[in-house]
């Protein structure tokens, strides 16, 4: 019985949806860490610098302070300290790298679908007039009721 068991869970892993899972997956963790880097060090600056110097990723709300008192310079102080904070900026760059991931693969679903995309073939058959039967489009008299067709 458990070889029989192994032997299917063999089976359903070399399937090939589960290998292109793991393939998707794995491409999609190094994805997002190009994304996640994209988001911190490209996009966000520019964005802090129209907003005066605002750096997303040092936005946050004391909850509690730490061992030592505030204000903390930074999220990086905040965070030795021992402080409770609630890093809102952080969050800030998470949906930034979230809508960039979708846009993204948005994209590539498009893409690929109008490359998937066949045009429609053109009718071979169409139907007698007279019998309703299925005939090819440049017939120009029904095989089966012997009417004469149009064109």
């Amino acid at each position: 019985m458990l070889k029989k068991f192994v032997s299917d869970f063999r089976t359903f892993l070399m399937r090939g949806n589960v290998l292109d899972l793991a393939v998707a997956f794995v491409i999609g963790g190094a994805f997002s860490a190009i994304v996640t880097s994209l988001v911190t060090n490209v996009i966000m600056p520019p964005i802090g610098l129209l907003l005066h110097g605002v750096d997303f990723s040092d936005l946050y709300v004391v909850l509690k302070a730490g061992s030592l008192p505030g204000p903390y310079a930074t999220l990086a102080a905040a965070e030795k300290a021992g402080a409770v904070t609630l890093n809102y900026g952080l969050f800030i760059n998470s949906i930034v790298s979230f809508v960039i991931i979708g846009f993204a693969v948005f994209v590539m679903i498009r893409t690929l679908n109008r490359i998937h995309a066949q045009p429609a073939a053109p009718a071979t058959t169409r139907s007698c007039p007279e019998c309703a039967m299925s005939i090819p489009t440049a017939a120009r008299r029904c095989p089966h009721c012997t009417s004469a067709l149009d064109g």
